[in-house]
């Protein structure tokens, strides 16, 4: 797997120009103060990715095209259906007909054996079937295989007031379109390492989580992850399985995310906008200098 250095990997982030798979022309009618005018508007493209197990159909999700084996690879760890990077074989594109690779279709070889690629498949159906049935259900389910957020890690209110923008300034294809969610990667001084976008919340936490994953980063116990939308259950326990100890977004938590934050430790910061947010569960670990 590729590791590069802390060095080489900041930041990382897609700096081309907004567009290719990511973004589609839409003749559209804009009305504006009364009047109405056409225009080419740019709008953010969803397809379906279908994820392959050895050839085999795994699952099947809806994202926005681009940094798929970061998906890929993100979605398997923070689920729980791998344990770390040794554990991926290889990500590759599944071929067509004529040869030619299927933008929407990726297949990935584990390093597991077949008895225990059975059973983890099996676990992870009991999980899903669980999982907003029963949230003490789900909760147990995560704890015992996500380590507790580690107490080291300190960040100071300046650091967390300066995210969103450095988030909004990094979503190249959000500029474009207003159509997409962001997660990125902070460390504790608040310099991004990792930042994706995808139309979906949950995608876009994989990719970034993916990419920390294939890059020799993860444990992340000593940096942030920042997220714009609320904070779901899902969402803080793939952060958790990635070993994020401070968690934020700009709007709200959900119950469950809030009651997971504080049965694994970790630092859940909501509403992050403007010059201010709420702290939702360990506060402790945000302190001035």
């Amino acid at each position: 797997m590729k590791t590069d250095s802390t060095e080489d990997r900041m930041v990382d982030e897609d700096t081309s120009d907004a567009g290719g798979d990511e973004i589609r022309e839409h003749r559209t009618v804009r009305w504006r103060r009364g009047t109405s005018s056409e225009v080419e508007e740019q709008i953010a493209v969803e397809e379906p990715l279908e994820i392959r197990l050895a050839g085999r159909r795994f699952t099947l999700t809806m994202r926005t095209p681009g940094h798929d084996e970061d998906l890929a690879a993100g979605f398997l760890f923070a689920e729980g259906f791998i344990n770390d990077a040794s554990e991926l074989d290889e990500i590759r594109r599944v071929r067509g007909r004529k040869g030619a690779p299927d933008p929407n279709a990726i297949d990935i070889i584990l390093n597991v054996p077949a008895e225990g690629l059975r059973a983890r498949l099996k676990r992870n159906f009991v999980i899903s079937s669980s999982c907003g049935v029963c949230g003490k259900t789900s909760i147990d389910s995560i704890l015992r295989r996500v380590a507790p957020a580690p107490d080291s890690a300190r960040v100071e209110p300046a650091t967390l007031l300066a995210l969103p923008e450095k988030l909004r300034a990094g979503q190249r294809v959000f500029a474009a379109t207003g159509g997409l969610h962001g997660a990125a990667i902070f460390t504790l001084d608040g310099t991004m390492l990792a930042l994706r976008e995808d139309i979906g919340r949950h995608n876009a936490v994989d990719k970034v989580i993916g990419h920390a994953l294939t890059n020799a980063m993860v444990p992340l116990t000593h940096q942030i992850m920042m997220v714009s939308g609320r904070l779901s259950f899902e969402i803080v326990q793939k952060a958790a399985a990635a070993g994020v100890p401070i968690l934020a977004a700009v709007s709200a938590p959900s119950s469950l995310a809030v009651e997971l934050a504080d049965e694994i430790g970790t630092t859940l910061v909501g509403f992050l906008r403007d010059d201010s947010f709420n702290i939702y569960s360990r506060p402790d670990r945000v302190t001035a200098s």
